[in-house]
């Protein structure tokens, strides 16, 4: 009965209305256009954007979006498939993980308080990594658990494999997190030596083959480049050197956190006596404050960073909740219809940080001879992959220096082709303008400019 149930939220929840929401910008299109141009280039292993080489991320989830498409086509659906299948095995994996640590009233407790929970839901449906990197880190640890507590060594195995697997979704974090907290566990445990068990030794080896499938050949294939866009830029330096200053801030994931549980978080400050800390308790504890602790530390935030946390965190306020059952279903129950109804929100929201109307309405306009930029603080990407027209980013000559990617900088996700207003070309120019943006671009261009459209975040011009 219970798979059932979760099965039945994971549907509506995850899968429902995906083929309504629009690619956005600015990280989505990203991806989505990375599958694209690899699907057309007939090139499953090196990523590829605006015509080249990029390395912003390893290639599982690549291969995810790949196989998607070649499935059911390059459409919203197929872009959003893997993240909701992978939402839905991380719920499965939680109602497991907690039934045999404790039982399956909090098992299935734990499973639909993460499925309900705001920040899981939201990243159920992005066109991102994390979800992955989700279910990769927690089959890390929870096999970990099985291994430790069970005292059976041959669930090493599948642990190392999945941090494996994590590394090639998300790069070096996908084993440097789980190993730390695994770690930090074993001190508690006061049982370091535990780490020179033969099976860690073997289950080393086994993740790093897996990892040298792709990323040795990158190597070979692309060279010094690689390595530094990967691992220097998309992972040292967004650990020391912030992507979005404005968000470094002290209380940023207390507030993703707070917002990210609510509101099964509300009933839990009629806590009056802690349960026992027991070594259930402390691995979730730990596994949970590791993962806030570090990304909090990381100069570069992101709502999405912290989801590993939510596995250990669903687990123990299932345990509190799986004791309450009117309580537990009357929240249930409001969460599943508000985030329904979220979804045609989510829809509406997507819309207006997304290009596809704004394909659908210059394309009829493009012939051979249209240059076709965009202005303003966000480049329109999923311009791009919708209507598969080469879109400039339009600068003021005086920042062009400055844009251009440099080796160790944030400039180097600047892959786009760039145009500067000294060269904007005598014939015909559509250009997409951010409405902040409007009246700058006057001050900048000349020429007989007439409005195209005119949509919610963006105008539209042409000059003939």
């Amino acid at each position: 009965m219970e798979n059932k149930i979760l099965i039945f939220l994971c549907l509506i929840l995850f899968f429902f209305c995906n083929w309504l929401i629009p690619v956005t910008d600015p990280t989505e299109n990203c991806y989505a256009l990375t599958a694209k141009e690899m699907l057309q280039a007939g090139d499953y292993f090196s990523p590829r954007i605006y015509g080249d080489f990029w390395y912003d991320k390893p290639i599982f989830f690549y291969w995810e979006l790949l196989l998607a498409c070649g499935i059911f086509g390059v459409n919203e659906f197929a872009l959003r498939f893997f993240p909701a299948v992978f939402a839905t095995l991380g719920v499965f994996l939680t109602f497991f993980f907690a039934s045999r640590m404790f039982n399956k009233k909090v098992g299935f407790a734990a499973a639909v308080i993460l499925a309900t929970s705001p920040e899981y839901w939201y990243i159920a449906h992005a066109i991102i990594t994390d979800m992955t990197l989700f279910c990769t880190i927690s089959t890390t640890l929870m096999t970990f658990y099985f291994a430790y507590t069970e005292k059976k060594p041959r669930y090493l195995y599948i642990a190392f494999a999945a941090a494996g697997v994590a590394v090639l979704t998300k790069g070096p974090i996908g084993f440097f997190l789980p190993g730390l907290i695994i770690f930090l566990f074993l001190i508690s445990q006061k049982d370091l030596k535990y780490l020179w068990r033969g099976e860690i030794l073997k289950g080393a080896a086994l993740m790093l083959a897996i990892i040298s499938t792709w990323y040795l050949p990158m190597y070979i294939m692309h060279g010094q480049q690689f390595f530094m866009d990967l691992i220097g830029v998309h992972n040292f330096l967004r650990a020391t050197v912030s992507e979005h200053p404005e968000n470094d801030v002290w209380y940023y994931y207390a507030l993703v956190f707070l917002i990210g549980f609510l509101p099964w978080l509300l009933p839990m400050v009629k806590i009056r006596k802690l349960p026992q800390l027991d070594v259930r308790r402390r691995f979730l504890i730990i596994w949970a404050v590791t993962v806030f602790v570090v990304f909090q530390s990381f100069a570069t935030k992101y709502p999405t960073y912290t989801l590993p946390y939510m596995m250990p965190l669903a687990i123990l306020f299932g345990g509190y909740f799986s004791e309450r059952e009117k309580l537990f279903k009357r929240i249930a129950a409001a969460m599943v219809i508000f985030l329904t109804i979220g979804t045609f929100f989510g829809i509406h929201i997507c819309e207006k940080h997304s290009h596809k109307a704004t394909a659908e309405i210059i394309s009829p306009l493009v012939d051979k001879n249209t240059c076709v930029v965009s202005y303003g603080q966000r480049y329109a990407g999923s311009l791009v992959f919708y209507s598969g027209l080469k879109v400039y980013r339009l600068e003021e000559a005086q920042y062009m220096e400055k844009m251009k990617p440099a080796e160790m900088k944030w400039s180097t996700v600047n892959v786009m082709p760039f145009m500067d207003f000294n060269h904007l070309p005598d014939g015909k120019v559509i250009v997409v303008v951010e409405i902040e943006s409007v009246g700058k671009f006057f001050k900048l261009v000349k020429g007989d400019w007439q409005t195209v459209a005119e949509l919610p975040e963006y105008k539209i011009f042409i000059k003939s």
